[in-house]
């Protein structure tokens, strides 16, 4: 594969692996212990994307109290749908999926649309300087104040201030922000050490060239998922966003088609959990720890949003 397939399936695994949320485990949600809300500590699994949801929906109501605290106004956005998060991910093999979204243009618009019409940076940027430098501090965290610092298992070391109304968020749901800060960095970090190898896996060059072959049956000449996905904006550069989509779905359709026929979605996933359970035991303190706290968020966010996942 190309550097650039390289660097797709590992944005794309990373994406399906953490992100996600994918691969629950024994289903039962977290039970509180007292008040807390924290997670019983024997419990470890991953989060479904609805409890994923629910945690972020928790968070920015922590934030927007702490901003409020301070004296500024703060707005609430949506976290991204389960429709988009489901979508993410190395190859489609979702045929309806395909049929709805096709690549997710819809979302990528709607996000764009967002991100222009944000009230919390028109009312940031309206803010005479001093304030505009105290809300960004405190939204994010002053770097004079402190900062965390962690090392990354595929080498090279991350930081970020230890104050800001997210740290506080952050804190208040899954307990010392610094713990949290390490092993969540650890935890959606190791794709670079499994990846590469997983890439040469004659399983996957397999699947990879069945897809194609069928792709190609279809009418569809592309050697991988990501050919389709260098070529797409190409395909829908200058048309309508009705268009667009309609040439989105006209391709994604028969790629989840190929995906299931060829079961490469299911072979990816599959090699994936091998190689992460094959490679990744030395971290598994820190993945064990990730997952208890990311539950222990979910109980908390239970209790602050006065809703269930």
């Amino acid at each position: 594969m190309t550097k650039r397939e390289v660097r797709f399936w590992v944005a794309a695994l990373l994406i399906a692996s953490t992100l996600v949320g994918c691969a629950a485990g024994s289903g039962d949600e977290p039970r509180a212990d007292g008040p807390s809300g924290a997670a019983r500590p024997e419990e470890t699994r991953d989060l479904t994307i609805g409890e994923a949801i629910l945690i972020e929906r928790a968070e920015r109501i922590l934030v927007k109290r702490c901003m409020e605290a301070s004296g500024f106004t703060y707005w609430l956005r949506p976290p991204v749908s389960a429709a988009e998060r489901e979508g993410r991910g190395f190859v489609l093999d979702d045929i309806t999926w395909a049929r709805t979204y096709g690549y997710g243009g819809v979302f990528e618009r709607q996000g764009e649309k967002a991100r222009l019409n944000d009230p919390n940076a028109t009312y940031a940027n309206g803010l005479p300087e001093p304030d505009r430098i105290r809300y960004s501090k405190t939204l994010d965290g002053d770097p004079a104040q402190g900062m965390m610092s962690t090392r990354l298992p595929s080498g090279g070391t991350v930081q970020k201030p230890r104050t800001g109304c997210w740290n506080t968020a952050g804190e208040q749901l899954y307990g010392d922000i610094e713990t949290w800060f390490r092993v969540k960095k650890t935890a959606t970090s190791l794709t670079p050490l499994y990846v590469p190898e997983l890439l040469k896996d004659r399983r996957l060059t397999t699947a990879v060239a069945a897809w194609a072959r069928c792709m190609k049956k279809k009418g569809h000449t592309y050697a991988s998922p990501d050919d389709i996905r260098a070529k797409r904006y190409s395909l829908t550069a200058g048309m309508s966003p009705q268009r667009a989509h309609a040439t989105e779905v006209e391709l994604a359709v028969p790629e989840a088609a190929c995906a299931v026929e060829t079961s490469l979605g299911r072979t990816a996933r599959a090699l994936e959990s091998e190689y992460r359970t094959k490679k990744l035991q030395r971290y598994s303190d820190d993945l064990t720890t990730y997952q208890r706290k990311r539950l222990t968020a979910l109980a908390r966010a239970e209790i602050i949003t006065g809703s269930k996942a």
